[in-house]
């Protein structure tokens, strides 16, 4: 029995009619706007009973790296690292991560990024207002650190109290320095000076960590026997300044004490497992390290912070 059906001209004719409708439909789909690479503006996690949730509110694109990261070492050095790590030698991604603190009494900003806009856009994306901040701690006193400060509007956070280093404050202030002039100094008086050990809010301390800046500061969450450190500025990249230390940062004023300290926070993060925010770490800037060689190693949390 022959069980083949016969095309009739009807069916090729039939057949032959949908094609261009379905040429027509697979065109509209493949023409879709091209939006752009882009990022999601915050990222929410649990320390203990904290909710911890750092905020992107810029990124930027940087030209020839090697003058800014690995000041002493040539460049054959720098590109073969980079190249294992398969990122290029030519560009780097910047990224500014503030960070707030949910303790369940207070809501806790650290750092404010680079303008008005970028911080009060990236905390209404998250769910909170400016107004609702109770407490602006900033780590130093860089200009894309305190920029959120203050704007053509005025102060950004109308009700928070603020907090910075002591040792950092003194040293700007003495310093001529325009961004410290325009959106420190007019919160001097509504400001506490703080050193490392102070508690900024119950389960929450500072820790010096100067040479990126004379008293850069870093902070440590610590709720229901769970971790995390607030690093700020300590290490500026998860490669060339991170998985070596060692090497030279343009930004850092004390070039010895900045790698100093990062190799001090490094070993202590490295061997009690603490997890850290890092201001400049790939979006969402959270990652743990491990010990590689004379170096480190930056592992990106995954869900260990979701559960």
């Amino acid at each position: 029995m022959h069980n083949s059906k016969t095309i009739s001209r009807r069916d090729l004719m039939i057949g032959g009619a949908t094609l261009p409708l379905m040429a027509a439909a697979t065109k509209g789909f493949a023409a879709a706007e091209m939006l752009g690479v882009s990022a999601t503006k915050f990222n929410r996690m649990k320390v203990g009973g904290f909710e911890v949730t750092t905020l992107l509110v810029g990124s930027r694109t940087v030209d020839e790296p090697h003058k800014i990261f690995g000041l002493n070492v040539d460049k054959a050095e720098f590109d073969a690292v980079s190249e294992a790590a398969h990122i290029p030698t030519d560009k780097a991604q910047f990224f500014f991560t503030p960070t707030v603190v949910n303790t369940g009494s207070e809501l806790i900003l650290f750092d404010t990024g680079l303008n008005p806009a970028g911080i009060t856009g990236a905390l209404e994306a998250a769910g909170y207002t400016a107004d609702q901040i109770d407490a602006v701690v900033l780590t130093h006193m860089h200009g894309d650190h305190i920029g959120g400060l203050s704007g053509d509007a005025g102060e950004t956070f109308i009700n928070a109290r603020y907090l910075a280093g002591a040792v950092e404050f003194d040293a700007t202030a003495s310093a001529s320095n325009e961004g410290f002039e325009a959106k420190v100094r007019p919160l001097a008086e509504k400001m506490a000076m703080i050193k490392g050990g102070d508690s900024v809010a119950s389960g929450i301390t500072a820790m010096e960590a100067f040479g990126h800046s004379p008293g850069h500061m870093a902070f440590r969450l610590e709720s229901e026997g769970q971790q995390m450190v607030l690093a700020a500025d300590f290490a500026n990249h998860y490669v060339w300044s991170l998985a070596y230390p060692d090497w030279e940062v343009r930004f850092d004023r004390d070039k010895a004490q900045a790698a100093a300290t990062r190799r001090r926070m490094l070993d202590m993060m490295a061997a009690d497992n603490i997890p850290f925010v890092g201001y400049h770490m790939p979006f969402p800037g959270v990652g743990y390290v491990e010990t590689r060689g004379d170096g480190f190693h930056y592992v990106p949390t995954s869900y260990q912070l979701m559960l």
